[in-house]
């Protein structure tokens, strides 16, 4: 193994400088069966431990540099960004929309591609949930620390009396999975077809090419309904899918793996409250980072390179840490 670059690596310093602990210990105790043979027993059974604890370690690490590998792999193709409204109602809906808005423009204007997969509208266009579909090989880089709880304080335009109010909104960033090789048993899908629902044309609305598959095994169900032929929802539904199912798993892998993660800038989870948008105080703060931004105007409107720069440079240095106030 390459120690030194595990030792710097922000993600497995902790666990190799434990590892250097353990050696030095070992270490000691080899001395002490050299000087002391009455104690060579003890010895001999705690230096037995203590490899065990270092293979553990080793096992550990190895894990984790699997899964940034996997990341890599994976980010290849592009990504799938997730939107779902959380606390707040109708408001957290137009906020899960301008959210979706944000990152559309900040991927176009950096030549990405941009595709709606499925959405579900409220009453009054917010999103009760979307997904997307971004084509770059640098997407995956870009967004992947954008997954978690945003959350936004401002007075709606339909609160009279001039109350604050906070909604959330969760995002999720997928990296795309090539579905042929997600190992899906076909067996354990069930598929259904219906009309797409919106503006489409007359092909769209009178033709059942929305596409919605539940993996039975999981309970996961995703939907498509972006494309005019039913193949081609079916194949993008799938690559979702693959996507999810790729992302738990890792998701799983990562939890077992809890010492380790002390460094990271967050968890990857989507539960975890990540950015507040202050619209009063025309502001947005990254509790990961402790670090404010203002311009909330420009920054919805997709210019949040800086944010997005500032993050990945603190994750390459491991330098951060998650607020969880």
């Amino acid at each position: 193994m390459d120690w030194e670059s595990l030792r710097q690596n922000h993600k497995t310093a902790y666990l190799a400088t434990e590892h250097d602990r353990l050696a030095a210990k070992i270490g000691e105790l080899s001395a002490l069966v050299v000087n002391d043979p009455a104690m060579a027993e003890l010895a001999k059974a705690e230096v037995a431990e203590l490899e065990k604890q270092q293979a553990l370690l080793i096992e550990q690490m190895t894990a984790i540099i699997d899964n940034d590998n996997k990341g890599e792999e994976l980010g290849g193709k592009g990504v799938i960004m997730e939107f779902r409204a959380g606390a707040g109602g109708d408001e957290s809906a137009l906020f899960a929309r301008e959210l979706s808005e944000m990152y559309q423009n900040y991927c176009l204007a950096r030549g990405w591609s941009w595709q709606l997969l499925d959405d579900s509208q409220n009453d009054i266009g917010g999103y009760k949930e979307a997904s997307f579909e971004v084509k770059s090989a640098e997407a995956y880089q870009a967004l992947k620390l954008e997954t978690g709880v945003h959350r936004i304080q401002r007075v709606p335009v339909t609160e009279k009396q001039g109350r604050i109010h906070t909604s959330t909104a969760s995002v999720a960033v997928l990296p795309i999975v090539d579905a042929a090789k997600a190992d899906i048993n076909p067996t354990d899908l069930e598929i259904t077809f219906s009309r797409a629902g919106g503006a489409g044309g007359q092909n769209v609305n009178k033709v059942e090419t929305a596409v919605r598959i539940t993996h039975l095994p999981t309970g996961l169900t995703v939907r498509s309904q972006s494309e005019r032929s039913q193949q081609r929802n079916r194949d993008k539904a799938l690559a979702l899918l693959a996507a999810k199912l790729q992302a738990a798993r890792l998701e799983i892998e990562a939890k077992k793996l809890s010492a380790e993660r002390l460094g990271q800038i967050g968890t990857g989870d989507r539960s975890e409250k990540i950015r507040t948008y202050n619209v009063l105080q025309d502001r947005v703060t990254d509790h990961r980072l402790k670090q404010s931004w203002h311009g909330l105007e420009k920054i919805l409107a997709g210019e949040i390179g800086p944010i997005i720069e500032a993050l990945k440079a603190v994750a390459t240095e491991g330098t951060a840490s998650v607020d969880k106030d």
